[in-house]
Order: C-alpha cells, then sequence, then structure tokens
C-alpha cells in the first residue's frame, strides 16, 4: 500500500514529530511504500477563490501542491499530522487543505471522483494541542473530514491528545506514543 503523510507542524521535533514518527513506525513495519511531505518546508501558496478549477478540477496555481496532488492520487492511506492553534489545524495544514479545493471540484461539480483503488482508502488524522478543551479538536476534525471526503477518504480516525504544548512533551503522555502507535497498526490494515 502507498501511505502519504503531511506534517503540519512548523516546529521540527516537536509533539507532532514525535506522533507523527510513531504512527509511521507501525505503518513501516508492515513493509508499506511512505511518502511524507513536512508541509512547513514546502512553497505552498493559498488558494485564491479564482474559480479555475470549477472548469477543469486542475489548480493554475504552479508551485510545491503539484506533488502533494500526485501523491493523494496515488495514495492508499492519508494521515494528517497537526498542532491545534486558535481552535484549528495550523496554517500550513490549512493552506494544503484548501489547495485541494480542485479535488472537490472534480468529485462534486465535474463527477470525477479518485478511484478507490484495490486497498480502497483509509485516513488518520493526529491532533495535538496545549489547550485542554477540545474545542480545537472538533474544529481540526471537521476541517480533515471535509478534506477527506473530497480526496475519496470515505473514513478516517482521529487521534487526538489535549494539554501538551511544550515541546517534546507528548513523550511524558501516559498513552499516547501507544495509542498513535496502534492507529498507524490499524491505517496499515488492508
Amino acid at each position: 500500500m502507498k501511505v502519504v503523510a503531511f506534517n503540519g507542524s512548523p516546529r521540527i521535533d516537536g509533539n507532532t514529530d514525535i506522533l507523527l514518527g510513531e504512527a509511521l513506525g507501525a505503518i513501516h513495519e508492515s513493509e508499506n511504500t511512505v511518502l511524507s511531505f513536512r508541509l512547513n518546508d514546502m512553497n505552498l501558496k493559498p488558494c485564491q477563490n479564482c474559480g479555475a478549477c470549477e472548469e477543469t478540477g486542475v489548480c493554475i496555481i504552479e508551485d510545491d501542491m503539484k506533488d502533494i496532488y500526485a501523491a493523494i492520487r496515488e495514495g492508499d492511506r492519508i494521515i494528517v499530522a497537526s498542532p491545534i492553534f486558535f481552535f484549528s489545524l495550523s496554517a500550513q495544514t490549512k493552506i494544503m487543505i484548501d489547495r485541494c479545493q480542485a479535488f472537490w471540484c472534480e468529485k462534486y461539480i465535474l463527477k470525477k471522483a479518485i478511484p478507490e483503488g484495490r486497498n480502497g482508502r483509509k485516513g488518520l488524522l493526529i491532533l495535538v494541542g496545549g489547550m485542554k478543551k477540545d474545542t480545537g479538536i472538533q474544529c481540526g476534525d471537521a476541517t480533515a473530514k471535509a478534506f477527506f471526503r473530497s480526496i475519496s477518504v470515505p473514513t478516517h480516525e482521529t487521534v487526538s491528545f489535549l494539554g501538551v504544548d511544550k515541546k517534546g512533551a507528548v513523550i511524558d503522555h501516559p498513552t499516547a506514543l501507544l495509542e498513535v502507535y496502534r492507529a498507524g497498526q490499524r491505517l496499515a490494515t488492508p
């Protein structure tokens, strides 16, 4: 299976990196092909709401999204990992998701959904944030659900951790590493 992972954190070796690494560790054990994107290091422009993709299903902005579009089309499993900032996904994650408006147009206006493939398509959302209220998790999950459905991922699991803010603090969480590892195992199952 082909697994595509999007890391939406700007912080290297932070909580999102650690959690995503655990999930990918489980996925690598199953000998899957993994393609990872660190969104903060990419040249990604925000959606301009120009409407061009409504006619073709193709975004006219030329940047690193071309690599993301190709990976999403080929992926059997899609992972989105993001910190929660101000009750939402990181800006890096949101830019990538917004640019997938082209997939939304392709699926819902042009009626050309991404094929399911022989392994089906599933998703995993990994969220971590410093707040103790789950508002950010709910909002982030709602945005991710719209993204996953637009790219023809009919189901996804959300694994989230609250009250974790300091860089690397998720390592001290009593269950986080095991929970996200097991989520990775479930994702790798056909």
